[in-house]
């Protein structure tokens, strides 16, 4: 279920303050602490965590901020890039534990400080929200939220670059005790502006309280479910410090007051614990949503139907058999073979021109269903990449597929005849870092990937995690079985080639003699039978399709 249906079935609580939880372990407000994502990961984890044991329904990532401006402005070293991803890598650890969905949103800031924005022109505030906005995406975010902007102008713009990735966007602006935002709109004028756009909610954060909030809410809400994340009060300084002084029972009284109000998401901004949020979490238990007049559209990959046998296959909800040959043979028992009805496509060493002819001829002579692949450099001796041609990856492929698809070239032209190819990609559950794995799956199926396979899966625990966290993506996933040959081949793959996980039961049993490799695969398949879409049999010769499928 994606982030819109939950917040159409009840209210959802986001998380308190992050900043002001970073400040209170001892870091300086002066300091950017977005680079805590990479200094100090384990406190930022801790806070994360706290957050997530206290209920909250939506992380934030510590990535207020987080752009080039405002980094280099409090003397920050680190590269947009790599903050902005460590803090989406950050938060979706935390979340692993949680026997609920957890939304990790990334959050986006005005480019430069309050005030400041004018200093810059609108192409260069563009340019820095869209540098963030990349690398949030590509870190993995369930969603954006723009948060603490000042003014409409400059929360526009952030919203016309998130609106063009392909998760919801909330957009929240900040409100003086007077009901104003710092450049003097008034929250009818901020939601009606809103409304014309592509965001999934609305919302104010920041500089109020919960009282001031509370008449806020009322005068956003509207076609849009809307957003409260207020600071626990007014903050009063002490020595260096700053405390905030509203407790957890205040502040949660007030929270069911914004949902009873029409808020359909709750949270707390600066001052705000995991004290507050746990408060808030249990009076909210019972509340269900207010009805809004408008719902936000998922975002679809392609409206054309693929073709080909598999398309069609998948289509009709047919479990399918693929078999993958390493020698050619009878093709009997199984639904469709790589190399004929399925082929692999590498980038690896071929420049985009010759990839794009190969694709165009493989069309015309009636392929439709590909595997896009990045490929992998032949060993070298100590230089393994001194020789090749590498100017797509896998998943510059997909998009080169989809664009054919969409009737364009490489280059945005129009074709003459669009092409009808069912695009698939690799993916690996035995991946060492199955979170960046899990980025980069998400990155294909962005790109326009229709379909997945596996590489050979050994391990059936890391497949219903990934699994389990592919599943909001609703594309159809095969799973590839390769029947080891016995104890030797499964100790080579689980010490030598990397990237392959292979139980240490399994290895203890193989080779004790308790089991062998078919029987292993066996169950295996039995597997796949109940988790995936369909299962490609990794085999040598068509007298193995018999010892695996009876």
């Amino acid at each position: 279920m994606d982030f819109t249906e939950h917040l159409s079935e009840r209210v959802l609580v986001c998380d308190g303050a992050m900043g002001t939880m970073l400040h209170a372990a001892g870091n300086s407000l002066d300091r950017a602490l977005p680079e805590l994502n990479l200094s100090n990961s384990e406190l930022v984890s801790t806070v994360h965590e706290s957050y997530v044991a206290a209920g909250a329904d939506l992380l934030l990532t510590n990535t207020f901020g987080a752009n080039r401006l405002r980094l280099a402005e409090l003397g920050g070293s680190a590269t947009v890039r790599d903050v902005n991803m460590a803090g989406v890598r950050l938060a979706r650890q935390a979340r692993r534990g949680a026997r609920r969905t957890v939304f990790v949103g990334g959050s986006v800031s005005p480019a430069a400080k309050a005030g400041q924005g004018a200093a810059y022109s609108p192409d260069e505030r563009i340019d820095v929200i869209r540098e963030q906005v990349t690398a949030l995406i590509d870190g993995g975010v369930d969603l954006l939220v723009l948060e603490t902007f000042g003014g409409l102008g400059e929360l526009l713009e952030a919203v016309a670059i998130a609106v063009e990735t392909d998760v919801p966007v909330i957009a929240q602006a900040t409100f003086t005790a007077e009901g104003r935002t710092l450049d003097g709109e008034t929250p009818e004028e901020v939601a009606k502006a809103l409304a014309r756009t592509e965001v999934a909610a609305i919302g104010a954060n920041c500089t109020v309280g919960p009282q001031h909030m509370l008449g806020i809410v009322k005068r956003l809400r509207g076609t849009l479910p809307v957003s409260a994340q207020p600071n626990a009060g007014i903050p009063r300084r002490i020595g260096r410090r700053f405390e905030y002084g509203v407790d957890g029972e205040y502040f949660a009284r007030y929270a069911r007051a914004h949902a009873e109000s029409g808020a359909s998401i709750v949270g707390g901004c600066c001052g705000t614990t995991p004290g507050h949020i746990r408060e808030v979490v249990a009076r909210l238990a019972d509340l269900r949503p207010p009805e809004q007049r408008r719902k936000v559209s998922k975002h679809k990959r392609s409206s054309e139907p693929a073709r080909g046998k598999l398309a069609q296959r998948l289509r009709d909800k047919e479990f399918v058999v693929a078999a993958q040959y390493s020698r050619p043979g009878d093709h009997q028992g199984v639904d469709l073979v790589f190399g004929k009805d399925i082929a692999t496509m590498t980038a690896w060493d071929k420049t985009i021109t010759t990839l794009q002819d190969e694709l165009h001829g493989a069309h015309a002579f009636g392929l439709r269903t590909v595997v896009c692949e990045t490929g992998s450099p032949p060993p070298l001796g100590d230089y393994p990449d001194a020789d090749g041609i590498l100017e797509v990856d896998s998943i510059g492929l997909i998009e080169l597929l989809a664009a054919f698809n969409a009737g364009r070239d490489r280059t945005g032209h129009t074709l003459v005849t669009r092409t009808a190819f069912h695009i698939g990609a690799r993916f690996n559950p035995g991946a060492a870092d199955l979170d960046a794995e899990l980025v980069r799956t998400k990155a294909k199926i962005a790109a326009g990937a229709q379909f997945l396979v596996t590489t050979p899966v050994y391990d059936l625990e890391s497949f219903a995690w990934m699994l389990t966290e592919l599943s909001e993506e609703d594309i159809p996933i095969l799973m590839s079985v390769h029947p080891l040959s016995g104890y030797a081949e499964a100790e080579y793959l689980a010490h030598e080639v990397p990237d392959v996980r292979v139980p240490p039961d399994t290895l203890e049993a193989l080779q004790a003699g308790e089991r062998t490799g078919y029987e292993v695969a066996g169950e295996l398949l039995a597997a796949a039978r109940k988790l995936a879409d369909g299962v490609v049999l990794h085999i040598r010769d068509s007298s193995e399709i018999t010892k695996l499928l009876g």
